[in-house]
């Protein structure tokens, strides 16, 4: 089962620095990062900058069409009109499917902000208290997350073509 997790740092470059951190404990074997993107949104910008991370091309990684959909979702729809506005409702409606709901999305929307950046991670056996303990001392980020099952995660790989 994957773990489809957001954290949000209060500092525009708190995502990027976390993602060194989560990579040396995939390395170390502590987790199993299969796929992850952040997004930096500068104090003043209008929306931030989206970064999908391209060495992740293995079966289990959702690929640039799952990350820029949701993005969308998340970022850019009030710049994007109504008519693109009611499609990406029904497509939000395709990820509650998958077990991305309403309630995931208005929180990460709520909290991301200017000034702010967000990690993006999929993730499976992580030693939970190993992985904590490599952020003691780093700025406290807020954690959102979703539980994906195994069918939801299945739903969600054919929903964007990446069985």
């Amino acid at each position: 089962m994957a773990t489809l997790s957001v954290w949000k740092f209060t500092k525009p470059d708190g995502a990027s620095q976390a993602l060194r951190t989560i990579k040396d404990l995939n390395n170390e074997g502590l987790i199993v990062l299969q796929d992850a993107a952040y997004v930096e949104w500068p104090e003043g910008a209008k929306k931030p900058k989206t970064h999908q991370l391209t060495e992740f091309v293995g079966p289990y990684a959702l690929g640039g069409a799952f990350w820029g959909f949701l993005f969308g979702l998340l970022f850019f729809i009030p710049f994007l009109g109504l008519a693109i506005g009611a499609a990406a409702g029904a497509g939000a409606g395709a990820l509650r499917d998958v077990g991305i709901d309403d309630d995931f999305i208005k929180k990460v929307k709520a909290s991301v902000t200017p000034g702010t950046s967000a990690l993006f991670l999929l993730t499976s056996s992580a030693v939970q208290d190993r992985v904590r303990a490599r952020f003691i001392g780093e700025e406290h980020p807020e954690l959102i997350y979703t539980n994906l099952s195994e069918e939801e995660e299945g739903k969600l790989r054919h929903a964007f073509g990446d069985e």
